[in-house]
């Protein structure tokens, strides 16, 4: 593999990467497309189906000429991101609907709707995810019911629907495809077959027909083409994003945890083969699925607001961008009284409380930016800390460092409260890449190009920051924290405000 090279499309919510790795797993060739989110109304979130099928054709083919043509490529990768959903005409390829994205809450009348009928208990126990808008399948049937292109493309039995991964195997490799780990975000997968389970399908009204077909996360899976690559490339691996995260951790072991900070932040660890193992508020999921061993489970948490907190805070004119908020936060040694909950669209694990909204709390006329973007960071911290805690139960060992990346994790600020807040070291990846060395490393291994036993002993640099706080002083931060966010909570959920029972507090 030398003279040649393995491609990861990284197909992500806030832009397209594409990235050629040598045999070393280092970045030969990049290239990069931002993507436009559409906010149609609040809580809405959706892109052009065209537009992120238009950024891979366009960063692939820069790629290919960076390093002289699909002739270099042995192997291709695809992470996509994860539960967001597409529709469009098996006949002419024509997309029906935006593709709605994972954050998006426009189905949640229908997940209350299935919840109102008592079928969350039977679909968490088969799919190993609560009822929530953030899955794929709701998401599906509100185009069903909403959308009467979509209805009448089901009714003539020219519906497809599926994740990005399929509406981009379909258009650049004549087959929707999907892989476990993509499928078990749809809740639509039971966990132990893998397979589409006919009941879920009854229970979202999704034909099964319209679905794509699930392969090994690893193999020979289609040939990707098109006229601007001037030439066929082999797709040999698929894993959702945050799995292909993951994996380029090298977090193959039970007890293995990763954070990666983006638009949000996304904990997983993996928990080896055993898909019934539960964490309160989190959620069980396929890591990969490579044949012939057997399947790799993970267990995750998200926190929706991370990166996207920035950035709207940024919109209203707080500071530029997230660089400009760290150097902000740096210049002031704490938030004064300010806190912010980042809750812009619900509060995702361990909550699962959708009628949560973000809150900025403890302002002062002393109050500037920088105590704002120290909390909005403090905050950002605190709930990943609520997550690493959450999975601490069910894993085999205590957590005793946590691996992350992504462009966050160059705030210095950010990983030291990180740090500070667990109690634990936190390792920082080198490169922001760790999605995209993991879905390339897996189609590596596919190919018999390297493997599994091989990456784990590969050496992973980065920094090490420790933490610095006494531990006393972490535990009641913590419990402060706890108070703030059922505090924050019972501003805007009704539950909280009617006095029903709390759901999933850590």
């Amino acid at each position: 593999m030398r003279d040649r090279l393995v491609l990861a499309i990284d197909q992500g919510t806030t832009s397209t990467r594409t990235l050629a790795f040598d045999a070393d797993w280092r970045v030969v060739a990049a290239a990069d497309r931002r993507l436009t989110v559409r906010h149609p109304r609040p809580d809405w979130a959706e892109q052009d189906p065209a537009e992120i099928l238009d950024s891979v054709v366009t960063t692939v083919a820069e790629v290919l000429e960076a390093i002289g043509g699909v002739d270099r490529v042995v192997a291709v990768g695809l992470d996509n991101q994860g539960e967001t959903a597409l529709a469009w005409d098996a006949e002419d390829g024509r997309p029906l609907a935006p593709a709605v994205l994972w954050h998006c809450r426009r189905s949640e009348a229908i997940v209350a709707r299935l919840a109102a009928e008592g079928l969350g208990p039977a679909i968490r126990a088969r799919t190993g995810l609560p009822l929530d808008p953030y899955f794929s399948a709701g998401k599906w049937r509100w185009m069903l019911e909403e959308l009467p292109e979509v209805r009448a493309a089901a009714d003539g039995g020219t519906l497809r629907v599926g994740t990005v991964d399929a509406w981009l195997t379909e258009r650049l490799g004549g087959v929707a495809l999907t892989d476990p780990s993509t499928a078990s975000r749809t809740q639509l997968l039971d966990l132990s077959t893998l397979a589409w389970e006919r009941e879920l399908l009854e229970w979202f009204g999704i034909p099964a027909a319209a679905l794509p077909t699930i392969r090994p996360s690893s193999g020979t899976l289609v040939t990707l083409t098109h006229l601007a690559w001037r030439g066929d490339l082999p797709l040999t691996a698929m894993l959702c994003d945050q799995q292909a995260a993951l994996f380029g951790h090298g977090a193959f072991d039970p007890g293995s945890v990763k954070a990666t900070y983006g638009t949000g932040v996304f904990v997983l660890a993996t928990v080896g083969t055993d898909p019934s193992i539960r964490a309160d508020g989190l959620l069980t999921t396929v890591a990969w699925s490579t044949p012939p061993t057997p399947v790799t489970y993970a267990i995750d948490g998200g926190v929706f607001s991370a990166g996207s907190l920035l950035d709207w805070l940024a919109s209203i004119g707080l500071f530029e961008d997230s660089a400009e908020a760290d150097r902000l936060a740096a210049s002031v040694q704490e938030p004064d009284s300010v806190r912010v909950l980042p809750a812009l669209g619900g509060l995702a694990a361990p909550w699962w409380d959708g009628e949560a909204r973000g809150v900025i709390s403890g302002l002062t006329a002393g109050t500037r930016p920088a105590h704002i973007a120290r909390a909005a960071f403090d905050g950002i911290a605190h709930r990943v800390a609520d997550v690493v805690e959450a999975m601490a139960p069910v894993l085999p060992a205590p957590i005793d460092h946590l691996r992350v990346d992504g462009g966050l994790t160059r705030s210095d600020v950010l990983v030291q409260r990180q740090a500070d807040l667990l109690g634990i070291p936190v390792e920082v990846a080198e490169l922001d890449e760790s999605t995209a060395v993991g879905v390339a490393q897996l189609a590596a291994v596919a190919i018999g190009e390297t493997t599994i036993e091989a990456l784990r002993s590969l050496d992973r640099p980065g920094r090490v920051v420790e933490p610095s706080l006494p531990d006393l002083e972490r535990r009641e931060q913590r419990d402060a924290w706890r108070r703030y966010v059922e505090a924050a909570r019972s501003l805007t959920s009704s539950s909280i405000a009617q006095g029903q029972p709390e759901r999933n507090a850590p």
